[in-house]
């Protein structure tokens, strides 16, 4: 056996280390790493998944990538249709890390019933539609179907049910302005077949999900017609890389934007999570180093006649730091293990009961969303550990300055 691993394993197994002045302190110190470790992870975990719930949610209205038209502001009111026949449709297989392709056109109205009425964003998608995102915030009914003759079923949030006390099989009279505005406005009669709520008021209070050919029809467009192509990728980290390499693919009459480019200051915000989250980690690991450090002083102080007689037998400076730094990592040790238990016990708990809400008007979504990474976890542990470690390895030397003859007649 290792010699320092033994005398290590032995001073924290006898009952007089247990009992000793320096137990309350390393009890401290343990209990700052599992305090500062639990924080590290909720840290972590909330805005990694914070921030992915966010741009799922808001992809899930856009795209990853829009193309439209160049002379298109990009706003929520499709203007001048582009032919469907593109090379890149249905699959962008020129550019790699496209997961989807879907066309799509919106146009603004207004819902009117006997009391209340809401501007809203008729939101037109066809058979290529990807319903996943909504298939999982579906609170009643049934998801559209449009793949086959066109119908008048449509899919509303339960933000504009409320508001404008709409059920399921209600019918939703819908105005549409003309460009004409002498003339008066169209109407379309639509019937409500499924509610969802992605809690992210910016878009359940507005956008509402028909069938396209209506879209076409009221703008007096072909079949092939359409106001603008969704993208979505597979790694939304690459997202700019992509964007730019669509950009270059789409022809010279065509335009592509990013959704965090059109939604700027939405993803600006999230961005300066990582900032927080980079900062609460340091302040954290600098506290719990500092505790560690009081306390392996303080284990030095107080075998300083072990270390003597140590050095008396013929141990080097090196050999009895080990022993010490071992001593350290069975505290660090300790109190990461703990710190992982309670941490990955909390975000467990918070995952499947979402016990902690936010309003959505200010974070977009409903509840604290936490992403569980088990190489997040990995990584922690092992940054945690080495930076603990390399922090002790300065009190460390203090044994070097502890000479044989003053320390074994130390009392």
């Amino acid at each position: 056996m290792n010699f320092e691993y033994f005398i290590a394993k032995r001073i924290i197994s006898a009952k007089e280390y247990k009992n000793s002045v320096s137990a309350p302190i390393i009890k401290i110190a343990i209990a700052s790493i599992i305090i500062g470790f639990v924080t590290m992870l909720i840290s972590i975990a909330s805005s990694v998944g914070l921030q992915k719930k966010i741009h799922e949610k808001v992809s899930a209205f856009n795209g990853d990538i829009i193309i439209s038209n160049f002379d298109t502001n990009f706003s929520s009111d499709s203007q001048n249709p582009i032919s469907k026949n593109q090379d890149f449709y249905p699959e962008f297989s020129s550019v790699e890390g496209i997961k989807h392709i879907q066309a799509t056109a919106s146009k603004g109205g207004i819902i009117r019933t006997a009391t209340d009425f809401e501007g809203i964003v008729i939101k037109g998608v066809g058979s290529d539609y990807d319903w996943s995102f909504f298939q999982d915030v579906l609170v009643e009914g049934t998801l559209p179907d449009y793949r086959s003759n066109l119908n008048e079923d449509i899919l509303i949030s339960e933000y504009l049910a409320k508001r404008l006390h709409l059920k399921l099989g209600d019918k939703a009279i819908t105005y549409f302005l003309r460009r004409d505005s002498s003339k008066p406005p169209r109407s379309r009669s639509f019937v409500i077949s499924g509610i969802y709520n992605s809690g992210f008021q910016e878009f359940d209070d507005k956008f509402v999900i028909a069938d396209i050919r209506h879209i076409q029809k009221l703008n007096k467009w072909t079949k092939d017609e359409i106001g603008s192509f969704e993208i979505f990728i597979n790694d939304f980290k690459k997202i700019d890389e992509i964007g730019n390499s669509v950009y270059e693919e789409t022809g010279s009459f065509l335009d592509s934007q990013t959704v965090k480019d059109k939604y700027y200051s939405i993803f600006r915000w999230i961005e300066l999570f990582d900032f927080n989250v980079a900062l609460i980690i340091g302040i954290m690991i600098l506290v719990a180093g500092i505790n560690m450090i009081t306390a392996l002083l303080v284990l030095i102080l107080e075998r300083t006649q072990m270390i003597g007689v140590l050095k008396a037998l013929g141990s080097n400076d090196k050999s009895i730091r080990k022993i010490f730094l071992y001593n350290a990592i069975y505290l660090i040790g300790k109190g990461l293990f703990w710190g992982n238990l309670i941490g990955i016990g909390l975000l467990l708990l918070q995952k499947q009961f979402k016990l902690i809400k936010l309003d959505p008007s200010v974070y977009y979504v409903t509840e604290a969303s936490v992403y569980i990474s088990f190489t997040n976890i990995f990584l922690l542990n092992l940054g945690t550990l080495v930076l603990c470690l390399l922090m002790l390895l300065i009190p460390s030397f203090l044994i070097s300055k502890i000479a044989p003859v003053k320390a074994i007649r130390f009392e």
